[in-house]
C-alpha cells in the first residue's frame, strides 16, 4: 500500500487529540535534569518541569533524537512502500532537522524527506496539519514540498513571555534585564521570524495588556484580509484562562475562523519560555 506518512516532534505542542486525528507520528525530544532524561511529551509536561526546576533552581538542558532514533522511525513509516515526509523544529533552535537528515540518507533517494520548518511550537504545527490536508486532497510528495516551501513565511507566530528568570537562566537575557522586566511589570513579545526569535515588542502592565497587543496585531491582519480562515492555535504554559480571553476575542474579531484550537506547550518550549507564556500562531495568505 502506497501512500505518505507525516512526521513531526514534539516541539510542534500538537496535542493528543490532534495526533490521533490526523495520525501523525511525533518524535520526542529529550529534557535532561542532571542524570534522568525525560521525553518530551510522554514522561514530562510543563507542570512537572516547572516543578523540577524550582527543585533544583535551575533549568533542564534539552537535546534533539538522535540519527539511530530518526531512522527508527523512518523505517516504520516508509513500510508499505510509503513515503515519509519530517516537518521538524527550526534549525535555528534544534540539530533536529540535520539529525534527520542524517538518517535520511540511509534509505533510498526520495523516499524520506525532511523539511525545516523554520518555526517553533504550533507554528510547526500549522505546516503539519497542511501537509497532512494536502495528503488527504492525494497531492503528491514534490507538490506538497513546493506548497510547504511557499506556506513556511506565511506563519504567524507570537508569545507573550511572563517571566524572564527562565530566560536569564537559560543566558538568554541578564539578570538585570530580569529584575527589571519583574520590578517594572514589563513583558516582552516574542515572535518567530526568518526562523529565528526576535522581540517583537515590551509592553509595561497587566498581562491583559500583553494579550491584548498580540489580538490587536492579529486584528490588523484580519482587517487586511490575509488571514487563513483554517485555523489559530492558541498555545500556553497553563494559563487556560487566557486561552479562553483570547479565543472570545478571535471570535468576535473573525466570526468564520474554522477552528480556534488550545493546545499545551510541550516541556522543550516550556524550558526557554517559563510559566505564564502563551502565543497565538495563524497562516496568512
Amino acid at each position: 500500500m502506497s501512500g505518505i506518512s507525516i512526521i513531526t516532534d514534539s516541539t510542534a505542542d500538537l496535542g493528543r487529540e490532534l495526533v490521533a486525528r490526523y495520525g501523525v507520528t511525533v518524535v520526542p525530544l529529550a529534557v535532561v535534569f542532571g542524570q534522568d532524561t525525560y521525553r518530551d511529551g510522554v514522561d514530562i509536561d510543563t507542570r512537572r518541569l516547572f516543578g523540577l526546576v524550582e527543585q533544583n533552581k535551575q533549568l533542564p538542558k534539552t537535546s534533539s533524537p538522535s540519527p539511530e532514533v530518526f531512522r527508527s522511525v523512518f523505517e516504520e513509516a516508509v513500510a508499505d512502500d510509503r513515503e515519509a515526509l519530517y516537518i521538524g523544529i527550526s534549525s535555528k533552535f534544534s540539530a533536529s532537522v540535520q539529525n534527520a537528515m542524517l538518517a535520511a540518507g540511509a534509505f533510498p533517494e526520495g523516499q524520506v524527506h525532511v523539511f525545516d520548518s523554520a518555526n517553533l511550537s504550533t507554528g510547526i504545527a500549522h505546516l503539519v496539519l497542511y501537509a497532512c490536508d494536502l495528503v488527504s486532497q492525494g497531492r503528491q510528495m514534490d507538490e506538497i514540498l513546493r506548497l510547504l516551501e511557499e506556506a513556511r513565511p506565511r506563519v504567524r507566530a507570537s508569545f507573550k513571555m511572563d517571566r524572564l528568570d527562565y530566560m536569564h537562566m537559560g543566558g538568554r537575557c541578564t539578570g538585570v534585564q530580569a529584575l527589571l522586566s519583574s520590578v517594572l511589570k514589563i513583558r516582552p513579545i516574542i515572535s518567530v521570524v526568518d526562523g529565528g526569535m526576535i522581540v517583537a515588542g515590551k509592553v509595561r502592565g497587566s498581562g491583559r495588556k500583553s494579550l491584548d497587543w498580540m489580538i490587536d496585531r492579529f486584528e490588523d491582519d484580519v482587517k487586511r484580509g490575509v488571514v487563513m480562515d483554517d485555523r489559530v492555535f492558541l498555545t500556553h504554559t497553563g494559563v487556560h484562562e487566557d486561552a479562553v480571553y483570547m479565543a472570545a476575542r478571535v471570535r468576535q474579531i473573525m466570526p468564520h475562523m474554522k477552528e480556534i484550537l488550545e493546545t499545551p506547550a510541550g516541556s522543550v518550549v516550556g524550558s526557554h519560555c517559563g510559566p505564564g507564556t502563551i502565543g497565538i500562531l495563524y497562516m496568512i495568505n
